[in-house]
Parts: structure tokens; sequence; C-alpha cells
């Protein structure tokens, strides 16, 4: 498929922060930044942030320096890849692979031996690239909950009204600044009620700061 890179939703790993990387071990998951496609009928699910995953994914050990993807096809299964993704030599091999297929080329006299994109350019076609808000899947919220009666319920309340489900809810003691930090994981919801129930929820006396959003990527699971 042809592609629009402003199309597809992007986000960084910046506001991550240790205390989402504990919470994430304490329930079974890692946090790490993938790039996930899915082709979804007639649409393309294509975003990149920060994700957690189960401890038991082969995803959740690759560290350092070292890249992997994942392909799931339907006769192969799934397969991994993985890899240095930096570093001198790698980068080096990298460089001098695109050399050489120039030269090849040259020496030949053809061009494009390989298609771009390894597909015949009669075959790539522009395919809808799904919207941000329309997908479904589970999420780790993290709140900075003000320490008062109610406060809890007030934020359940408000994502039970947009549909929003809640597996478990974790409240752990310590106090800053008089706040206490809220850890809910919900069951599979909507990105659009999500968002639209944060936006709520910042409009109550309820949190201080911009609530946590990490997306919880089941599929990935063996």
């Amino acid at each position: 498929m042809s592609i629009n890179l402003k199309d597809i939703h992007v986000e960084g790993i910046r506001h991550i922060t240790s205390v989402d990387i504990e919470f994430a071990r304490e329930f079974g998951y890692a946090i790490k930044l993938l790039a996930i496609g899915k082709l979804h009928g007639r649409h393309v699910e294509a975003r990149v942030h920060p994700t957690m995953i189960p401890l038991s994914n082969p995803l959740a050990h690759v560290d350092g320096s070292m890249n992997a993807v994942v392909i799931d096809a339907d006769a192969t299964g799934r397969t991994m890849l993985y890899g240095h993704g930096a570093g001198m030599m790698p980068t080096a091999s990298a460089v001098l692979s695109d050399i050489a297929d120039l030269a090849r080329n040259m020496i030949s006299g053809t061009q494009r031996r390989v298609p771009i994109l390894g597909v015949q350019e009669d075959h790539i076609r522009p395919i809808p690239i799904l919207a941000m808000s329309e997908l479904y899947t589970r999420y780790y919220l993290r709140f900075e909950a003000q320490d008062h009666p109610g406060v809890l319920a007030k934020i359940a309340g408000i994502l039970g009204e947009n549909k929003i489900s809640i597996e478990s809810v974790h409240q752990k003691g310590l106090k800053s600044n008089g706040k206490v930090p809220v850890v809910m994981i919900t069951h599979t919801a909507k990105e659009a009620w999500v968002q639209k129930a944060l936006a709520e929820i910042l409009k109550t006396d309820a949190v201080v700061g911009d609530p946590m959003v990490v997306r919880i990527e089941e599929n990935a699971q063996e």
C-alpha cells in the first residue's frame, strides 16, 4: 500500500516514567515502543506508541540496541526477526547493502530489480488507515488523585458513563504533596471513549496533572 506518514499516529517514550515501568512489571507486562500494523478488511491499523505487552512475549525481552520484527502470516504463523538495530558494524552493513544493490543495477543496466516495498508497482494501492479514534484495545491509566473521599468513585463513574469497564484498580499508599497514584486497567474499550472520559476527568478536582495512558497489546502474546 502507499503510505502517508501524516495518517499514522505516533507517540514517543518521553512521558513514560520509572513508576509506570514498575507498575507494568507488577502486572506482568513490559513497556516497549512498538510500531503496529494490522490489516482489518478494507482498512489498515497503523500506529506507533509505547505499549504494554506480556512478559511471556519474546518482544518484552528485546533490550538495549537490539530490535525485533514480528510478522503474523496465514500460512507460516508467527515469525520473529531479531538483531542489532544500532552500532557501527550493523549500520555499516546496511549502508554497504544499499551500495551493493545500486552497483548490481548499474552493472546489469536495470532499475529496481527488487521493486519498492518488494511488490510490483501495479499492485501497490492506497488503503485507508483506520482513524486512531476507532481503535479498540485495553488501557493502563494512571492518575495523580487528590487524597479526598469519593475521588476514586468519581473517576470510576466517569469511565463507566463512557462505556469503559474497569478490570482492576490499584491504589498505592504513597503520598506526594497530598496526591495518591491510582492505577486502573480497563477491559477492551474504544479510543474515542477513553479520550472523552479523560477530558471529563481533567475538568474535575479529582486529579492533578495529565493522566498517564499506555495501550495494552494482548494479541502479541503467544
